[in-house]
């Protein structure tokens, strides 16, 4: 495997980039090799190295990519030309354990973050770069490695996590519902492309004999030093200029957690958030194509690497810091997280009605176990259709069997309205066994029931004592969604999802109340 992937480096950079300029050009260009980098405890890094040609000797910024899980090391060469040649070093690399890198994959643990200082080291003795002028960039896994890097070695001045995670339990356990495909996905391509390491063996070995419980224990206890969550502070005092983009229908990290690291980081940051699943928005932009991401990346750099900015430049102060682009293409900008939406109450009512006055002292039952219409989709797939096609995840709302759902619709609007931000939802509810998973959804209406999903959160009780009433807050995520005039929306609550491991159990309830003193809700942000 490892003499294939260096073979498709070499071969595949040069098909993606073309013949290496000849540094006696008079144009800007860049030179190309594949290089063998020492890593972290004596491992080799299989790495594209691309050196700016014809723009004098250098010192050059660098640029340090991590490659996504189970990708080789040629995914940025499109883009890492484009660096290359706007005068930036570039060094793309296979991670740890996969295809041409020794080692074994360790989940972004500690010796998979240092090798990014590892190949920081070998550029400042091997080519033309200032390495006091680093960035760490990368989509997925080379993401989550970016920002944990980052807090680690203080030569990171800017850092592009793109659909990447910053709390990597929370994202593949959101709320303690493991997210099955997406899970199961990624131990598979894993196994395909890579080497487990000790701590992927035993957690896949529990996965696929069915221990659940003790995967996601092992997961829990891996989890904290794997998350740049965690290590906040540190990124904080060290100041680098972060910039994060993810898609609002991630189907392996979701943008919630991501919208929450960014409102923690106090130095340099930006956000965008478009529709699409786990890469699709920036997945074209590294092989080169024209991308939205990466040109404001680009932008990022050149002002925070270089100092560069003409007040045309992406990415610096002349835009608003967090944009969101709805699903109809609209780019908004918005100065905070917090200031994209301004929450709308709706309570919930017996008879399946949202409205604008609080309605208490009802209850009523469903039973659990058994799946309706309405669901989040299919991992990788439903999120893609609607980033890229248009297409969402949809359901016809009469059809939702009231007998095992929860269904509450409100009245049509009388304007174009946008959803931006996370939808909150505030419920009573009593199950009648230990283990209970509810699934909410927020679809948008027409006026002959079909609907097209909004956002969607999973949310499991474990150890609930039986029959006795819970309040319980659910956070959707993310969205930015223009709603047209006349349609309306729909909030349903169910209790099997096919995208997640459930944990409802078949012959068993579930009511939802709306006590007096503690009516039940739904939080719509809505942008001004």
């Amino acid at each position: 495997m490892r003499r294939l992937a260096a073979a498709l480096a070499v071969a595949l950079t040069l098909i993606a980039i073309g013949p290496r300029a000849d540094a006696s050009q008079a144009t800007a260009g860049f030179s190309t090799s594949y290089q063998r980098i020492p890593g972290a405890g004596g491992i080799e890094i299989g790495a594209v190295v691309l050196t700016p040609t014809g723009q004098g000797d250098g010192p050059f910024p660098l640029v340090v990519m991590p490659s996504s899980w189970g990708v080789p090391n040629v995914e940025y060469v499109g883009q890492g030309a484009k660096l290359a040649t706007a005068g930036f070093q570039v060094i793309s690399y296979s991670s740890r354990g996969f295809w041409d890198t020794g080692g074994g994959i360790d989940i972004a643990g500690p010796p998979t973050v240092a090798d990014v200082s590892k190949v920081i080291d070998w550029a400042d003795q091997h080519t033309p770069a200032d390495t006091e002028r680093v960035a760490a960039v990368g989509i997925s896994y080379g993401a989550g490695t970016s920002l944990l890097a980052a807090a680690q070695d203080p030569r990171i001045m800017a850092v592009g996590a793109l659909s990447g995670w910053a709390d990597l339990i929370r994202s593949l356990n959101p709320n303690e519902t493991v997210s099955l495909q997406a899970v199961a996905g990624l131990l598979a391509l894993g196994n395909v492309t890579g080497r487990p390491g000790p701590e992927m063996a035993s957690l896949q070995t529990k996965f696929v004999t069915g221990d659940f419980d003790g995967a996601i224990g092992e997961a829990k206890q891996l989890a904290p030093v794997r998350s740049a969550a965690t290590v906040v502070d540190r990124i904080n005092a060290r100041r680098p200029a972060v910039f994060l983009a993810n898609a609002f229908e991630d189907s392996i990290f979701p943008p919630a957690q991501y919208t929450d690291f960014y409102t923690a980081l106090t130095g340099p940051k930006r956000l965008l958030l478009a529709h699409g699943d786990h890469a699709t928005p920036e997945a074209s932009g590294a092989v080169g194509l024209p991308n939205e991401t990466w040109t404001e990346l680009a932008g990022w750099l050149r002002r925070y690497l270089t100092g560069a900015d003409n007040g045309t430049d992406n990415g610096t102060d002349t835009e608003a810091p967090v944009q969101l682009k709805s699903q109809r293409g609209v780019w908004r900008g918005y100065p905070s997280w917090s200031a994209v939406g301004q929450e709308r109450t709706s309570y919930l009512t017996k008879a399946g009605v949202l409205q604008a006055k609080e309605s208490t002292g009802w209850s009523r039952t469903i039973g659990a176990g058994v799946p309706t219409v309405a669901d989040s989709g299919v991992a990788l797939v439903s999120g893609a259709l609607q980033g890229l096609l248009s297409i969402p995840t949809g359901v016809v709302t009469p059809l939702v069997d009231r007998t095992f759902a929860g269904v509450w619709s409100g009245p049509a609007f009388d304007r174009p309205t946008v959803v931006n931000g996370s939808p909150k939802v505030h419920l009573t509810v009593k199950p009648s066994a230990a283990s209970t998973s509810l699934f909410a959804y927020l679809y948008d209406v027409d006026a002959l029931g079909v609907g097209s999903l909004i956002s969607h959160k999973p949310y499991t009780l474990r150890g609930a004592t039986p029959g006795k009433a819970l309040p319980l807050d659910v956070a959707l995520e993310a969205t930015s969604w223009e709603v047209p005039t006349g349609h309306h929306l729909v909030l349903v609550v169910d209790t099997v999802d096919p995208r997640y491991l459930g944990r409802s159990v078949l012959g068993s309830t579930v009511t939802f109340s709306s006590p007096a003193g503690d009516p039940s809700w739904i939080g719509i942000p809505v942008a001004g």
